[in-house]
């Protein structure tokens, strides 16, 4: 016998309770006046008579409801065991791998194959379900007791793309052993990858009453060769300065030499020889690349004639363009700060735009829309005109960087931007004082190389009204040194100090070249998204600047489209299930081609070792072997707390009725 609940066994302790009742309490004794005691004795009076218990019947009856209750709340149970027909239904899963790496040779039909032989055991009680998974669980159909539906179902299987995880897996099975209610039988065909495993083992185990028979389609590691990645430029701007690497990888005890070639739109480029160690990865690089202008479709190959080359080739995309044209304004006066900011943005990453300097009057007569991004460095007066274009600009969706300084200062306000300056910090130089970056915001896109900051050192600053607006970095002195406000649908970043090293020196650290490119790209909302994805990744297919509403076509790599008409003007994003290139259309224009390949994890096909496969069988409880006589001995815990309660009622008021007529007899008595 057990306990379900066992920490109320304390209310044991409420036995006591009758016991003061009928011991301790019962001796009462009534002074009654008397003249004097002088002339009696004085003697101990023994306390024997007055220690026996009465009404034993009453005490025994409370200590047994006392009791009794007390184990009804502890939940009493016991073992009930009782043997099952080993003729009872249960539900029958077929779970096919159908990942990319099932794509080598004819593992997909095979492992079909030994799924449809696999229905011979289904009998009249059970019940059949066919599973497709890689990277989730797919079901084929409903339940059956039909096999040769069931036989539709793994015939309409049909190899993916996607990364088998046998984690998604056991977390199916144990979902359809409660949604069921049946103990489940499942029959796992797959190739048995090692790559398929989780980090935890315990993300594998099975539910109590399911159990896991694995049907390997291969017992051996393959040798392969396959590129494992590709990084190159989203965006070219200039055809000499792109750089094109990719990583070859061997597996399976692969190794030699390999020629690894360059393809833009069809045509070969460029080719390289790669020599690749066993069990290895290897890396070659490409420059320079004569791409026409708009949208290129580039990929990358291998002669490995192994004998997997779904994986010999690697895609990735590539928008040619020309760089865009971001305006600077400032004041004529020392020119260090444009010669600072220009040199950073031509030593970029990209060379992504072209810088345009200008006074603040000239700018007033440009068309501000044509501009990537707006800079006003150290401004002292805006034109009234060119101040009204700027916040029409600002709210229309364009970006402005205003840099602070004393010229700035005496405005009292930032132009085209809801933010007040309080007043100028200054520390001379030659006094050796100054402020430093304390705190800085590394989630933002311009300051997420937070240690590039280090070092720097700043003598004047202007503090300013910072409001609702984001701080991504302060000084030690708790002055905000860069704030972000947005203002219709444009952002505008604000430094408080310089860019011509006399306010701070941070154009001579190595952090400022990378704060002006990443503060570039961010303003000029240049998504930064690498030239190729994985499948199962997610595209984001709005930005918050399209007309609500809008409709965003999408073309699959098979050239269907991948959204309904209803999905179009309504989805925020979609998942990129197939190898190939996605087209992105948007109502803007700003149309975007979309690389996409295999989780190469897919390519490497050691298999799990069998002691591995053991450890996993043995996690569900289904699993056990069964005695022989096709019955099964099951051992159930019987709760019987509910007759427990019933005597307790019955207790409780035979105890009523005892002492009703005890109390009866004492008032007699009295």
């Amino acid at each position: 016998m057990g306990f379900l609940a066992p920490w109320f066994l304390a209310g044991l302790a409420a036995v006591g309770l009758p016991v003061w009742l009928h011991l301790l309490k019962q001796h009462k004794t009534t002074p009654l006046p008397f003249s004097s005691l002088m002339f009696f004795e004085r003697r101990v009076q023994s306390s024997v008579k007055h220690r026996r218990l009465k009404y034993l019947l009453l005490f025994a009856l409370r200590i047994a409801l006392i009791v009794l209750l007390a184990l009804a709340f502890a939940r009493p149970f016991v073992n009930s065991t009782t043997v099952a027909s080993a003729g009872g239904g249960k539900l029958l899963v077929m779970a096919v791998d159908n990942s990319f790496s099932m794509r080598q040779g004819d593992r997909l039909e095979r492992a079909k194959s030994a799924a449809a032989a696999a229905l011979s055991g289904l009998r009249p009680e059970d019940r059949g379900l066919v599973l497709a998974f890689g990277s989730q669980a797919h079901l084929m159909g409903e339940p059956s007791v039909d096999p040769s539906g069931l036989r539709a179902q793994i015939r309409a299987i049909r190899p993916s793309d996607d990364h088998s995880s046998y984690a998604e897996l056991a977390r199916a099975l144990k979902s359809l052993e409660q949604s069921a209610r049946l103990p489940v039988e499942a029959h796992l065909f797959s190739d048995m990858q090692k790559s398929s495993m989780p980090p935890n083992f315990a993300d594998l185990e099975l539910g109590q009453g399911a159990s896991l028979t694995p049907h390997p389609v291969v017992t051996q590691t393959l040798a392969n060769f396959a590129v494992e990645s590709v990084t190159a430029p989203r965006r070219l701007y200039d055809p000499k300065k792109v750089r094109i690497q990719a990583t070859v990888i061997a597996s399976g005890g692969a190794t030699g030499r390999r020629r690894v070639s360059l393809w833009l739109n069809g045509r070969e480029l460029a080719s390289n020889p790669l020599d690749v160690p066993a069990g290895g990865r290897a890396t070659t690089e490409f420059i320079g690349m004569d791409a026409p202008y708009g949208m290129n479709r580039g990929e990358v190959r291998i002669d490995s004639a192994d004998a997997f080359p779904a994986d010999d080739h690697y895609y990735f995309s590539m928008e040619r363009s020309d760089p865009g044209p971001a305006l600077f304004v400032h004041t004529a006066r020392d020119g260090r700060d444009l010669l600072y900011y220009r040199t950073a943005i031509l030593s970029s990453r990209d060379a992504a735009f072209t810088l345009e300097a200008a006074s603040p009057d000239q700018a007033a007569t440009l068309p501000l829309s044509r501009f990537a991004f707006v800079v006003l460095s150290d401004v002292p007066d805006v034109p009234p005109a060119f101040e009204q274009a700027l916040r029409g600009y600002v709210r229309a969706g364009g970006s402005l960087l205003v840099a602070l300084g004393p010229s700035s200062a005496g405005r009292k306000r930032i132009p085209a931007v809801d933010l007040e300056i309080r007043e100028t910090r200054y520390t001379s130089r030659d006094a050796g004082h100054f402020e430093t970056i304390a705190t800085l915001d590394a989630s933002h896109p311009s300051t997420h190389q937070a240690g590039a900051w280090a070092g720097v050192r700043v003598y004047r600053s202007v503090r300013i009204e910072t409001g609702t607006a984001r701080v991504l970095a302060k000084l030690s002195d708790e002055t905000p040194l860069l704030v972000e406000q947005s203002v219709g649908d444009g952002r505008v970043l604000v430094f408080a100090s310089t860019f011509d090293n006399l306010s701070n020196d941070f154009p001579l650290h190595a952090g400022f070249v990378p704060f002006v490119d990443e503060t570039a790209h961010y303003l000029a909302r240049l998504d930064d998204r690498p030239a190729n994805l994985t499948v199962g990744s997610y595209l984001d297919l709005r930005s918050g600047r399209e007309p609500s509403g809008s409709a965003i076509e999408v073309i699959d790599p098979g050239g269907a489209r991948a959204l309904t008409l209803a999905e179009s003007t309504r989805a925020t994003n979609i998942a990129l299930n197939q190898e190939g290139f996605y087209e992105v259309r948007r109502p803007n224009r700003h149309n975007e081609l979309v690389a996409v390949n295999p989780d190469r994890r897919e390519s490497d096909f050691y298999v799990i070792p069998p002691e591995t496969l053991a450890l996993w069988q043995n996690t569900g409880q289904g699993s056990r072997a069964q005695p022989a006589g096709g019955t099964e001995q099951e051992r159930k815990p019987l709760d019987f707390w509910w007759y427990v309660m019933m005597v307790v009622l019955v207790l409780a008021v035979a105890e009523s009725l005892v002492g009703n007529q005890h109390l009866t007899v004492d008032k007699e008595a009295a």
